[in-house]
């Protein structure tokens, strides 16, 4: 039987896990039906080499470019021409990941809004998608997002796990939700797979966010530990589960989705 064709929106192929052999993941994750793949750009260097790489391989990668809230110290007055720069290469797609991380706070919570609004404001000046980064940072998060939800064109909550209420709230804003393998984990991603019910659709995306979160239930787990593109198809199983339809419609609709949201 034919795979179904998806696209893994949220893939940190620059991670060093990755060095040794990440022409060969890209080659696994075609293997398995997944391209193309958005690489994510989480700092400059990085998203300056994701954008490089995406190059390499035109129509099957392509990238973002952005700060993430944990770097956003790093910014400084040359951030978003750097970005803008960036933003303009062919293969890249998007603005982020970018946004809030009151769990960590490896940079201040001052700092992070700062740079966070400053790349909704380029992400509205280019009319460019979103990819957002939130945890435990929803009321800031929400607040700076309505001050320019005007001139967003497109946005995505990439790796959703919050609560029903922050998701209602994030669809009402007519936001797109990317849902990863943390829906595969009986511990943590319980309430998600009821929550996942109530995201339409075509408002719905799915990604692997390699190397972090490899589905806990795999059936046969990598050595390494890493998670990688090609067990995108596993994410999609369960989450084909959880909504009632067949793999086949949601992969066909979150494909669609993801091509309509990146320009793909």
């Amino acid at each position: 039987m034919k795979k179904p064709s998806l696209v893994d929106i949220g893939v940190n192929l620059m991670h060093r896990s990755f060095h040794l052999n990440r022409d060969q993941a890209v080659a696994r994750a075609e293997a398995e039906g997944v391209s193309p793949l958005i690489l994510t750009g989480t700092h400059m260097r990085n998203s300056e080499e994701a954008a490089r790489y995406a190059a390499r391989f035109p129509g099957k990668l392509y990238s973002t470019a952005g700060i993430h809230p944990h770097d956003a110290r790093s910014c400084g007055p040359d951030t978003v021409e750097k970005l803008r720069k960036l933003a303009a290469l062919p293969s890249v797609v998007a603005i982020g990941e970018c946004g809030l991380d009151y769990n960590r706070d490896f940079s201040p919570r001052d700092v992070q809004r700062k740079w966070f609004e400053a790349q909704v404001m380029l992400a509205c000046e280019l009319r460019m998608p979103l990819f957002l980064h939130e945890r435990e940072a929803h009321a800031d998060f929400v607040r700076i997002l309505k001050t320019h939800l005007h001139r967003i064109d497109r946005a995505v909550v990439h790796c959703f796990t919050g609560s029903a209420s922050e998701l209602k709230t994030y669809l009402d804003m007519g936001l797109y939700i990317g849902i990863t393998g943390w829906i595969c984990d009986e511990r943590r991603g319980k309430h998600l797979r009821e929550l996942v019910r109530r995201i339409p659709l075509d408002r719905l995306m799915i990604e692997t966010d390699a190397p972090f979160l490899t589905p806990r239930d795999l059936p046969v787990k990598p050595a390494d530990g890493r998670n990688e593109p090609a067990f995108l198809p596993h994410i999609l199983q369960a989450v084909s589960v959880c909504v009632g339809k067949s793999a086949e419609e949601v992969a066909e609709a979150t494909t669609q989705t993801a091509r309509h949201v990146f320009g793909l």
